[in-house]
């Protein structure tokens, strides 16, 4: 689950991660730490070892405006994380507004009710704190970490800008400009500008709303109004369309108070439907080629369509990005790397803009690597099919697939237990906003330790087909 960030709006430093939805009880419900497995009795041993679980404090509820409250307490250092997470992205942004999603995360800095233009950094910046904000396929999200003793301050000021933000055709001009002259020198101007995270899912996919130029097309750009901005702001910025994560040295009783001070008053919107993501079963290996002027080499990305969230052959194919790809022990770096010499890296996983958990429709499994001249692409395409079909026709043993297992859960604890909280934030955020259950965060380890060899089969003959799957090789035209 390599983790990548390609658009975000850096403010300070800080690191990107990611979330998602659905409609929760008024009443909380909260999971309590656990520090590990009983031990197993003399007369019932059980089939596995016992495994210590990493248990994390959730307490969830919903606001009357239907704010998504998820509160995760941690007193292991005096800071404290508040991320929002607004249910609009790259994937469900309005036609003929491409771009749009991206276009609004900039805005959402230039000043509030309370705060005036770049006072929102100021006030995190002068505190001790740090902030940043990204635009993903199926959210916006915006987060601060900070000193224990400003964490109102942090949920006051989040209030202010989800209750009236300052939208005026300065503004608006102004960040027209920012995110062109973003657009022209990440992509336009890069060698393998948006290659393949921004590419693939526009050669991969059929569907509008997966296949568009998230990044947004120049005229499209151009073309928004202040009008189409206080719509885009009074719909999508609702707090019915969002989930806050509280993370951290704090009370909940004490947090609880301050939410309900500064986000309860904020008016619910009417959301308007949500659209079709859906993909249909791809039956035909699809090839394209692009024309670079800036790259020296050419370069080769391969995707495959992933299964539906939450599925048993979904935490099968993440298992198997472990056993492909991720690290120096992966099936295709040993091949393409180590034996062979094609390439000096092969990267790639999960949804490119996050990780494997945070979004909610239809997603790539990716890879891709840039290699010499005196390499064919079909070289490279060649072996990614014989290490596929070594697992399709040898199986996979269980002690590799519980190699798997381990190497995802130390991926995943990894994330969960960063210093600034910000992975256990986006998690449950995300889990808050598409799942209505936070505590899915506790559930994972059980989901992976669920999958057979025989599960593992099924999913590689189902989506590791070349039928499933899209190449695109970079067409090098710069001279090296």
């Amino acid at each position: 689950m390599k983790l990548i960030t390609p658009v975000g709006h850096a403010l300070g430093w800080g690191t990107a991660f990611l979330l998602t939805l659905g409609a929760c009880s008024p009443k909380a419900t909260s999971v309590t730490t656990a520090s590990t497995t009983p031990p197993p009795t003399a007369e019932a041993a059980p089939a596995q070892p016992a495994v210590a679980l990493f248990q994390i404090p959730v307490e969830y509820y919903t606001l009357p405006n239907g704010l998504k409250v998820v509160l995760s307490p941690d007193h292991t250092a005096p800071t404290a994380t508040v991320a929002a997470y607004y249910n609009i992205g790259f994937r469900n942004e309005p036609r003929n507004r491409t771009g749009f999603a991206h276009l609004f995360e900039h805005l959402m800095f230039q000043g509030s009710q309370n705060l005036g233009k770049m006072e929102f950094i100021q006030l995190i910046q002068k505190n001790g704190g740090i902030l940043n904000g990204s635009t993903r396929f199926d959210f916006t999200n915006y987060f601060e970490v900070v000193p224990a003793h400003k964490l109102e301050t942090m949920l006051w000021a989040e209030a202010d800008r989800m209750r009236g933000l300052a939208i005026n055709q300065a503004n608006l001009t102004n960040q027209q400009g920012v995110v062109k002259n973003e657009v022209r020198v990440n992509v336009l101007n890069q060698p393998y500008g948006g290659f393949p995270w921004l590419d693939m899912p526009q050669y991969a996919n059929k569907n509008w709303n997966n296949a568009h130029n998230f990044y947004g097309d120049l005229k499209d750009l151009d073309a928004a109004t202040l009008e189409d901005a206080q719509q885009f702001f009074k719909t999508y910025y609702a707090p019915n369309n969002a989930a806050l994560a509280v993370v951290g040295d704090f009370e909940p009783a004490q947090a609880k108070a301050w939410v309900e001070k500064y986000f309860a008053g904020i008016p619910a919107a009417t959301q308007p439907p949500k659209p079709d993501l859906t993909e249909p079963r791809q039956e035909k290996e699809q090839r394209f080629t692009k024309d670079d002027k800036l790259a020296t080499k050419p370069a080769l990305a391969f995707a495959y369509h992933m299964p539906e969230r939450n599925t048993p052959e979904y935490y099968a194919l993440i298992l198997l990005d472990q056993i492909l790809l991720q690290g120096k022990d992966s099936r295709l770096y040993q091949a393409m790397v180590q034996k062979r010499g094609l390439t000096d890296d092969v990267s790639g996983g999960i949804n490119y803009l996050g990780n494997a958990f945070n979004y909610a429709g239809p997603m790539l499994w990716m890879g891709n690597l840039v290699y010499d001249q005196t390499v064919k692409s079909d070289s490279v395409v060649s072996v990614l099919d014989q290490e596929i079909n070594r697992l399709a026709k040898g199986g996979i043993e269980q002690a590799t697939l519980d190699l798997a297992v381990v190497k995802l859960r130390s991926t995943l604890y990894d994330q969960l237990s960063g210093s600034d909280n910000f992975g256990r934030a986006d998690m449950l955020a995300s889990f808050a906003l598409f799942d209505n259950d936070p505590s899915r965060i506790n559930k994972l380890e059980g989901e992976f330790r669920k999958i057979t060899p025989d599960v593992m089969q099924r999913t590689i003959q189902e989506y590791l087909r070349p039928t499933n799957r899209t190449i695109v090789v970079v067409n090098p035209l710069a001279k090296s």
